[in-house]
């Protein structure tokens, strides 16, 4: 199953896929929008143009499970991806996703505005692998 994770930003937003057998989870790219309803758009055209068959949202709990102001406000925005897509929506926990992202760019050196333009993306890798594991660990295809 071709799956799409989102990693929701309020500038820019990762985008990441996984290929069909669901082994390897790349980001994609990093879509730059403050206005949600473009990003809506523009999120509902790259699912389309991959062809997902599910989208993984990102979402960023505190560290004790709480949902807080940004969790809810990617809860809102998920509902209405739902509503306007014909694709099933999944919400992943998040939590650390993008200071392994950050740590990762760390090792590699990576820096400067190349680690600014892929990190977001990075993160919706990170929170797709995540996932992919949990699918595998659980048979919960």
């Amino acid at each position: 199953m071709i799956i799409m994770s989102i990693d929701l930003g309020k500038v820019r937003t990762g985008i990441a896929v996984c290929d069909k057998n669901e082994t390897l989870a790349s980001p994609c790219c990093v879509i730059k929008e403050k206005n949600e309803n473009m990003l809506l758009e523009k999120i509902i055209q790259k699912a389309l143009e991959i062809k997902a068959e599910k989208i993984v949202v990102g979402l960023p709990k505190n560290m004790d499970g709480t949902l807080g102001e940004s969790a809810k406000r990617v809860l809102k925005f998920g509902e209405v991806l739902k509503s306007k897509i014909n694709i099933p929506i999944e919400f992943w926990d998040e939590r650390q996703t993008t200071v392994i992202a950050h740590n990762y760019l760390n090792e590699t050196n990576i820096r400067g505005k190349k680690r600014k333009s892929i990190i977001d993306s990075l993160s919706a890798s990170i929170i797709l692998e995540n996932y992919l594991t949990y699918r595998k660990k659980d048979n919960n295809k």
